[in-house]
């Protein structure tokens, strides 16, 4: 890995968000929108009589699940554009390491994701309400490494896809499957056993137990730890994947 490509493809990567405005409303705004309309949407339901209420319970979880989901689709059209317009042709001729390509394109991804996760947080945290018993950097952190975790997770599937919709067509494949076995719908430990063991080897699961432990204690937990190394494991095994399956389509 050269620091002096890596570090150009990053910044190329970063101008082309920069201009695609659309792009960087999706990313920005779209997880903070569907925070407001999940808090009018539970604003009214009662709650249990003991510990947080339904918005609390469900809102946290969403904080990671939302970038996760914008995420992996953002990076994976996103690569996948880069093959269909021949960028991809081009570089691969170059100096440039394959790592370096999809390490820029997490780095830069990596710092959209923080603005994303920055302004979820601020939104919910401070005009929504939602209170939690750890601290909202922990909450933020772990939003962060569920955006990156997206991404890798979208670069590693889009050098299966040869087009953009074929890209979108992972999701059903990979990302609802995780949604609905992460312990936010039915806890985890009530699954039935062959779901439960599924659900052990899918990383939102620990994301979404990372964020159950900040709602729940005030302070870093065991748990919490462990939870926040396996995603990040996932995060580099998706990029080394990604690095290992990323082809030129012609010799």
């Amino acid at each position: 890995m050269n620091a002096t490509i890596y570090a150009a493809t990053t910044t190329r990567i970063l101008r082309q968000l920069r201009a695609d405005h659309r792009t960087v409303a999706m990313l920005v705004l779209v997880p903070s929108l569907l925070m407001v309309l999940l808090y009018f949407l539970y604003r009214n339901m009662p709650g249990p009589p003991q510990g947080p209420s339904l918005f609390d319970r469900i809102a946290i979880t969403m904080l990671g699940i939302l970038p996760f989901v914008v995420m992996f689709l953002v990076t994976s059209i996103a690569m996948q554009r880069e093959r269909s317009s021949g960028t991809l042709e081009r570089l691969l001729t170059t100096p440039l390491a394959k790592f370096d390509l999809l390490a820029g394109y997490g780095s830069a991804f990596s710092l959209a994701a923080a603005v994303q996760a920055g302004l979820a947080c601020l939104i919910t945290f401070g005009f929504l309400g939602l209170t939690a018993a750890g601290s909202v950097a922990w909450v933020i952190l772990v939003a962060v490494l569920d955006a990156v975790l997206g991404v890798s997770l979208g670069l590693l599937c889009s050098a299966f896809a040869r087009t953009e919709f074929q890209a979108v067509q992972f999701m059903p494949l990979l990302v609802i499957p995780q949604f609905l076995l992460c312990g936010l719908l039915v806890p985890r430990d009530q699954l039935p056993d062959w779901l439960r063991w599924i659900s052990n080897v899918l990383p939102l699961s620990y994301a979404v137990e990372a964020l159950q432990q900040v709602a729940a204690h005030p302070g870093v937990t065991a748990v919490m730890v462990r939870d926040l190394v396996v995603v990040a494991g996932f995060v580099v095994a998706g990029l080394w994947l990604a690095a290992a399956t990323l082809r030129r389509r012609t010799p």
